[in-house]
């Protein structure tokens, strides 16, 4: 095992969040449960497969994906496309909610004020359950640490999990949360590793949507839903939210 920190066995990493999923829609937490993904995240990830196959053309890559279904449905459309064989590693799944899994943002709201309240400011929230936010930056840790010596390793993950990664590849401190807007669903960040430490090249990339242009001033991205709001901000980071876009603490 080396250290992801300071002595990584890759030098380049793309992050890529899971396409959408009925629950995304609804604003439903999902934690580590398992819905599947909709027509609309099946369609996310087959469009975004082949722009991250051509943006690898010709690198030595090892592709990982967290053991939830809607990751691995994600992750099994870019396989092929590389050549490589898809790796399953469980300490990629989403950071585990607790209580709230399965419910919406307003139903957390309603049954669970003080929770919300607390989650809602930042603050750890007592008595939800799940993870700790250490213990899912430590386990996605060990998962890099474990990655072989390749030239690019693609992740694909969740939400909270993306987030607490990126922070701590970063060096960000609980103080600095929400630094970065979380991942929209079937975007990717790009991380490189130089001698001063890992580099944020890239985030919240996505490939334009029939219809849409990608990187339009308001936010919204070409994986966006026609008429719903955009999939760069998540009811589980805190701040006002969309509706669609729910399991990313």
């Amino acid at each position: 095992m080396t250290d992801p920190l300071s002595a990584p066995s890759i030098r380049r990493l793309l992050v890529w969040r899971h396409g959408r999923t009925e629950w995304n829609a609804a604003g439903r937490f999902q934690g580590q449960l398992d819905p599947p993904l909709d027509a609309e995240g099946r369609a996310q990830a087959a469009r975004t497969a082949p722009h991250l196959a051509a943006a690898l053309h010709g690198t030595e890559a090892v592709l990982v994906s967290s053991d939830l279904q809607r990751a691995a449905d994600t992750a099994a459309t870019l396989a092929p496309l590389l050549g490589v064989e898809l790796r399953v590693d469980e300490r990629l799944r989403e950071h585990g909610l607790g209580c709230w899994e399965g419910l919406t943002r307003d139903e957390v709201a309603e049954q669970l004020p003080d929770q919300y309240a607390d989650w809602q400011a930042g603050r750890p929230v007592p008595g939800r359950g799940g993870e700790a936010q250490a213990d899912v930056a430590a386990r996605v840790l060990a998962a890099v640490a474990d990655l072989p010596p390749v030239d690019t390793a693609v992740l694909v993950t969740h939400g909270g999990t993306a987030g607490r990664l990126l922070e701590a590849l970063l060096g960000l401190g609980p103080e600095h949360r929400r630094v970065f807007g979380p991942l929209g669903n079937c975007h990717w960040s790009e991380l490189a590793f130089h001698s001063s430490g890992w580099r944020l090249m890239r985030h919240n990339l996505a490939v334009p949507g029939p219809g849409r242009v990608e990187g339009l001033r308001d936010g919204r991205s070409g994986t966006d839903v026609p008429d719903a709001p955009h999939a760069g901000a998540s009811p589980e980071e805190g701040a006002p939210a969309p509706a669609q876009d729910a399991d990313a603490v």
